[in-house]
């Protein structure tokens, strides 16, 4: 019953589609059992250790490793630039390289004649000035084999390429490792499937090439005969040894496409047989009372050198921001704001904003990214999923000079101080969300920024993980010489790690103020509603504030007339009744309950009004339980003259 209950349904495919298909198989598989059946299998032996074919074999396992070198070589380095590079004309370069593949080979081999031979275009130069004659020559053959099939390995490694987020590559410049580091470290490793399988089918389509060699190279036994041409001559004498070498190519070819079998579309950096665990921690049992007990018995970090900042910021954002050494920056703003735009302009890696950065006394705006010891934490981490955490946490200071045995031991003291020292050698797809989050900040904080920009940092975490490392990155930002600024969308980390709280709208600081201040007297509907408040835009009166809609908001201290502002109304502040109050309130509407939701031990009234904007209020279940609420229920609303702050935006 069981077996039957998970047996996926049989798909039927329509006789139209099924039966083309069923003969394209057949015209594919033909010409190979063709070869088997024809194949003279008592005298494969000795058709494949005759000295022709030996000689043959050999000469063409050193063409094609060859040639699979020259392609490592020269592919590797143009499928990065094509990859990650916008440059002019790419499509004609990239149409360049598919046109070996398209191109008949005897074409290619007489192309290769024009270009390289006695009378081509570099030929004569090459004979004369350093004495290399390339046709009907060995290395003639390696040409030849590399142009045919160089093109696999760079179409293979520019896809795995282009399916590699570039934020590994920015987050390990942030970390101080410069382009030519980051390529062997990161971006080759996360790769590596992709590169492996451009690599085989390089090298099996060089073993195979003919029509290219035998043009430009010729078919000099020894020298420029290779399999492939010896197949073609035993064809004409012998074609039953013909048929045994064809089913050694064949073999090989085989082998190859069956080694590569699931490599084509994995995605750069997945490893078969790792998956994380759903849980925080991935031993509930130690690995989590290990954890708190590490966050909990922290130290401050060991003060450094004083690192003051000074920005301003051009393009799409348009700011200047000073803060002095310690200061941890909180970043608002709805989405598309500008925040992230912020970060990566002080990184130095975005065409949208330019920031000219000071930090302490040095200049760094001219610098690239791995040189200006800015640390950057992105939102999902970023972590190297080849390296294990201790490896990840440890990768700034060894790109900055660190010896190895030290570096290790400071990253792993990070990993305790941040409650994953017991995850030390498991590489990110073995841990958790959050896990993996807190090893990316340990990471970043290991590496000895001058300036920390963290996107998010808590955002993974559960809420009593992100307590405690809430509290761990207060304690050690307290010792750090340089500024933090920490994009959020989290009142409460706002609230209690920074010092001041810049508020951004479309690139423009809105305001830019302590956490006190910006809680009193919010700038911004965003930030008012992120903060829980009532946000209401208008235009100030005599009397108050004219709202859009209609309708005035009566307050105690109005704004001198005509001045664009924002009421901000707490929501505990609104009083909600069933009939029309009577009294003193100056601001009373009518209107009818859309949602009603729990918040902490309080509830929150969503109460929609034709006189009025959406209104928020937050009462106690009894009051709730007592007005009989529910949604749709008609109720009044009032808000006192005094309770309703208004600031000019």
């Amino acid at each position: 019953m069981r077996r039957l209950l998970t047996r996926s349904p049989r798909i039927r495919p329509p006789l139209a589609l099924a039966i083309p298909a069923l003969l394209a198989i057949a015209f594919l598989m033909l010409p190979l059992v063709g070869i088997l059946v024809r194949t003279s299998w008592g005298d494969l032996d000795d058709h494949l250790t005759s000295p022709g074919t030996t000689e043959a074999l050999k000469l063409s396992l050193l063409v094609s490793f060859w040639a699979l070198g020259l392609s490592l070589v020269l592919g590797v380095p143009l499928a990065w630039l094509l990859a990650r590079v916008p440059f002019p004309g790419k499509a004609l370069v990239r149409s360049l390289v598919l046109l070996p593949m398209v191109l008949p080979p005897t074409v290619g081999g007489v192309a290769l004649l024009l270009a390289f031979g006695r009378r081509g275009l570099l030929g004569p130069w090459l004979e004369d000035a350093l004495g290399i004659t390339l046709p009907f020559h060995t290395s003639g053959a390696v040409i030849a084999a590399t142009f045919v099939a160089m093109p696999f390995l760079v179409i293979s490694l520019e896809g795995a390429l282009g399916g590699l987020r570039p934020r590994y590559e920015e987050t390990a410049a942030s970390l101080g490792a410069s382009p030519v580091r980051v390529f062997f470290t990161v971006t080759m490793p996360m790769v590596a499937p992709g590169l492996i399988a451009g690599a085989a089918l390089t090298w099996a389509r060089a073993l195979g090439e003919f029509g290219a060699t035998i043009t430009f190279a010729g078919n000099l036994p020894g020298v420029t005969q290779t399999l492939p041409l010896e197949v073609f001559l035993l064809l004409q004498d012998q074609p039953e040894a013909a048929t045994s070498v064809s089913l050694l190519l064949l073999a090989i070819a085989m082998v190859v496409l069956i080694a590569l079998r699931g490599r084509w579309t994995g995605t750069p950096g997945d490893r078969p047989g790792a998956r994380a665990p759903t849980a925080d921690d991935a031993d509930p049992a130690t690995a989590g009372r290990t954890a708190d007990k590490s966050i909990g018995a922290v130290e401050p970090a060991t003060p450094q050198k004083q690192w003051a900042l000074h920005c301003e910021v051009t393009g799409f954002n348009r700011l200047t921001l000073d803060a002095e050494p310690g200061t941890t920056i909180a970043v608002v703003g709805p989405n598309g704001a500008g925040k992230t735009t912020l970060l990566r302009a002080l990184l130095g890696l975005t065409p949208r904003a330019h920031a000219r950065l000071r930090l302490g006394d040095h200049d760094v705006t001219d610098l690239p990214p791995h040189r200006r010891h800015v640390a950057w934490v992105p939102q999902d981490g970023a972590l190297f999923p080849h390296m294990t955490a201790l490896a990840n946490t440890a990768y700034g200071l060894r790109v900055r000079g660190v010896r190895g045995a030290e570096a290790r031991r400071e990253a792993r003291q990070w990993l305790d101080r941040l409650g994953v020292g017991h995850l030390a050698h498991r590489k990110p797809a073995q841990v958790s969300g959050g896990q993996a989050q807190r090893v990316a900040l340990a990471r970043a904080l290991a590496s000895r920024p001058r300036l920390l920009l963290l996107d998010e940092p808590l955002a993974a975490l559960d809420q009593t993980t992100r307590a405690h490392v809430r509290h761990t990155l207060r304690t050690h930002l307290k010792g750090f010489g340089g500024v933090c600024l920490i994009v959020t969308h989290d009142p409460v980390e706002a609230v209690s790690l920074a010092d001041r709280v810049l508020v951004l709208d479309e690139g423009r600081a809105l305001q830019d103020a302590s956490p006190s201040d910006v809680t009193r007297h919010p700038r911004s509907p965003w930030v008012a509603r992120m903060l829980g408040r009532n946000a209401w835009p208008g235009t100030a009166t005599p009397d108050g504030l004219q709202l859009p809609g209609g309708g005035t908001l009566v307050v105690a201290d109005p704004l001198p007339t005509g001045v664009e502002a924002l009421a901000v109304i707490a929501p505990e502040a609104v009083a909600v009744h069933r009939d029309r109050p009577t009294g003193s309130p100056r601001n009373v509407w009518p209107g009818s309950v859309r949602e009603i939701t729990a918040s902490g031990s309080r509830l929150r009234i969503l109460i929609t009004s034709d006189q009025a904007p959406d209104l928020v209020a937050e009462i106690t279940p009894k009051a709730a339980a007592d007005l009989g609420l529910a949604d749709g229920t008609p109720v009044w609303t009032s808000v006192k003259a005094t309770e309703a702050i208004v600031v000019t935006l």
